[in-house]
């Protein structure tokens, strides 16, 4: 009888530690959760002093849907930071990008590394699996490197913006110019300063070298951390990782199919870009296919666009980037390993094979996990947008997506949100930053074994 129950309480503390090791990765995201809630808080709280205003200070809900808006990288926004923001509070916004934009979770490393404390295993794990690593020891070597990646690319970026604009705007206010929107469009937080900037009264430069410029700090920006760090070590390793192949492959597939999409429908008269020329039309389709993924920069007001190309863009936002980038949405990734299960699936393949290495199900699982989740969130948001906004439904399932992606994307809605909207769409802002974090750390619970299995039962689908 002492024996059965020794066997039963070892059996019970087995269980209690099994539980508490599934609980780790998720009490690690919290603690990252916790941060980022504070890095707003500080912000928002930066943006009230009156320095921070031109003609007034912000009021509270001003600052805070701006400050959340920075750090989630999205863009959206209810003020006009070149005309509402002093030179301060343009300089905390750009700061709140540039910490939202490296990346939640190597923003974390750093803190944490900052803070004199090693990085946990637990957290380790809950980083790579967010950041698409394999290795943990990679995490912390990869939290060193990102700043000096992230410094480099947006150095030179900022140095051909500075010259491409320094005829226009004259030295220093070129470069200020320059450096702003290098760390806006790097980050894919798509905010500007040239709508109703006394130093810019032609509006957002839209010339092909400086739009090509800014989608080129776009995509970098929205590829994600490891596929740049696997880049950067081809030349000495002469091989890429899976993840990096797939994600460059699914990059240009969308970029070719939002292309096309956003030109043929803009090509029909009476639309936003019908009457520019198809070289130009071609270019402007390019631009909107890049940014609309993750960054949302706003040439002229979308309000004009024809609904097919709205459409069009609502996918790819709703997509977002890529694992460990700056932006948003389900991640290329997780509908890259959908469409390969898929494909399996109608060959009657039992493996999911992609250059000649196999994806394990429980991938899949997640994909689908999120993909689910991400629907369900989208689906919540947008009801709750319909009871409180004076709004049609494309107006606010777009304006939900957009937010959710950390695009910044809007049909005009944004202006007109009251109270509520603003603090639904704020909320959605920070959710979609932690979103992928979250769902990716509560599923990498190690799973335990049950000791009883049941029957298989079908049931029907389709």
């Amino acid at each position: 009888m002492q024996r059965i129950e020794a066997l039963a309480r070892a059996g019970v503390l087995r269980r209690q530690r099994a539980q508490a090791v599934n609980n780790r990765p998720l009490r690690a995201a919290l603690r990252l959760t916790i941060i980022l809630a504070a890095a707003t808080a500080l912000g928002t709280l930066l943006l009230m002093l009156p320095i921070s205003g031109t003609r007034r200070a912000l009021h509270w809900n001003e600052a805070l849907f701006t400050a959340t808006s920075g750090l989630a990288t999205t863009g959206l926004s209810i003020i006009t930071p070149g005309q509402d923001l002093s030179v301060f509070g343009q300089v905390v916004l750009l700061l709140l990008m540039e910490t939202g934009g490296v990346g939640f979770m190597i923003g974390a490393v750093v803190l944490f590394r900052a803070f004199g404390r090693a990085i946990s295993l637990e957290e380790r794990l809950s980083l790579r699996d967010s950041m698409g690593l394999i290795a943990t020891s990679t995490v912390v070597q990869l939290g060193r490197t990102i700043l000096t990646i992230a410094l480099a690319i947006q150095g030179v970026g900022a140095l051909v913006l500075w010259l491409l604009w320094l005829p226009r705007y004259g030295a220093g206010t070129a470069a200020y110019y320059a450096i702003w929107h290098t760390v806006s469009a790097f980050t894919n937080a798509s905010f500007d300063l040239f709508s109703r900037a006394p130093d810019a009264p032609a509006g957002f430069p839209a010339d092909p070298a400086s739009l090509l410029v800014l989608c080129a700090l776009v995509i970098l920006g929205s590829i994600g951390i490891p596929v740049i760090y696997d880049l950067l070590r081809w030349p000495r390793q002469r091989r890429l990782t899976l993840h990096t192949r797939l994600t460059l492959i699914t990059v240009a597939i969308l970029l070719l199919i939002g292309t096309a999409g956003v030109f043929v429908g803009e090509s029909k008269p009476g639309v936003l870009f019908a009457e520019d020329p198809w070289p130009r039309r071609l270019l402007l389709a390019f631009f909107h296919s890049a940014t609309s993924r993750t960054a949302g920069f706003v040439l002229e007001p979308l309000q004009g666009m024809d609904a097919s190309s709205v459409l069009v863009l609502t996918g790819l936002m709703f997509i977002g980037g890529s694992p460990g980038s700056m932006g948003g949405g389900i991640s290329t990734s997780t509908v890259t390993v959908l469409v390969l299960a898929m494909w399996s699936y109608v060959r009657g393949r039992q493996q999911i094979v992609a250059f000649q290495r196999s994806i394990g199900i429980e991938t899949v699982q997640k994909a689908a996990a999120i993909l689910l989740i991400g629907l369900a969130g989208v689906g919540l948001i947008s009801w709750l947008m319909l009871l409180t906004q004076r709004a049609t439904m494309q107006e606010v399932v777009f304006e939900v997506v957009s937010a959710a992606a950390t695009c910044g994307f809007t049909l005009g809605l944004t202006p007109r949100l009251d109270l509520i909207g603003q603090l639904l769409i704020a909320a959605t802002m920070f959710g979609g930053r932690l979103g992928a974090l979250t769902v990716v750390a509560a599923l990498t619970s190690r799973v335990i074994e049950s000791p009883i299995t049941y029957p298989e039962e079908r049931v029907l689908i389709g």
